[in-house]
């Protein structure tokens, strides 16, 4: 696809347009929605338009990127019109493409996506249903594509991806445990980020499995296995389980509204 429309330029919109235009530039077409980072997006690069309307956009794309706030999404697409040739890439989360497709009332393919902060570098796996060629072609480089074969299992990444702040808050409260015990924000800070940016390139050995890059990161009755078992525990375990099963329940209602509606952004 050379013609990509984007409705709804936030920060997984400016991230796939960085993306996209890091590589093989294609023609990208912006919503008005986020004025300012679509018209910094158009300054910065040479193929980059922003439209007058959302309509403009789906008229002058092959592929279109629907990435407004599921809340949105009624006043955004009102009254959109959609030829049954284009292809529509739904990244809403919590939207199924049956409530997509009755809003907009169009025959074209319409294939949902998870895209994450990372495919601004390049290197972020997309998870998408149905498999599609031209959303695949679109998503492989920039970090990969995982089509999955129902939408169950769609729900199940997009679960997933719910965790990711939460990480981001541990070594926030990792570090106010260190401050706690004189140690200045600032030097907790660098220590906890240069520590778990070593991690995340430990990640990218997968040669290993996750439970095996644990223990090998391990020594019997050492520090991490003392934080991980006595911290961890089976109690704690279950309580993320239980929270990642009530956020799946909410996903698995089409079009529902409520607390769950936003993908890390």
């Amino acid at each position: 696809m050379k013609r990509i429309g984007i409705i709804g330029v936030g920060e997984i919109g400016r991230a796939m347009v960085t993306g996209l235009c890091d590589g093989d530039r294609p023609e990208v077409f912006l919503s008005p929605r986020g004025a300012r980072t679509a018209a910094e997006l158009a300054g910065r690069y040479e193929t980059v338009q922003v439209c007058a309307d959302n309509q403009e956009v789906v008229d002058r794309s092959e592929l279109v990127i629907i990435a407004v706030r599921r809340e949105d999404r009624r006043e955004a697409l009102a009254g959109l019109r959609v030829a049954g040739d284009k292809v529509l890439v739904n990244v809403m989360a919590g939207v199924g493409n049956d409530d997509l497709r009755q809003m907009l009332a169009t025959e074209a393919p319409l294939v949902r996506a998870i895209p994450l902060p990372a495919i601004r570098e390049r290197r972020s796996v997309t998870v998408t249903w149905p498999s599609h060629p031209a959303v695949n072609s679109l998503f492989e480089p920039l970090g990969g594509v995982l089509p999955v074969a129902h939408e169950t299992a769609f729900n199940v990444f997009s679960a997933l991806t719910g965790t990711l702040t939460t990480h981001y808050a541990y070594l926030a409260t990792l570090t106010m445990w260190a401050a706690g015990h004189g140690i200045a924000s600032d030097d907790a800070d660098r220590y906890l980020r240069s520590l778990f940016q070593g991690v995340g390139r430990t990640l990218g050995d997968e040669s290993r499995s996750l439970q095996q890059l644990a223990g090998d990161h391990e020594t019997p009755n050492g520090n991490n296995e003392r934080i991980r078992t006595r911290w961890f525990d089976e109690a704690n375990s279950e309580a993320l389980k239980n929270a990642l099963d009530g956020l799946l329940a909410d996903l698995k209602q089409p079009g529902a509204e409520g607390p769950h509606s936003g993908r890390p952004r």
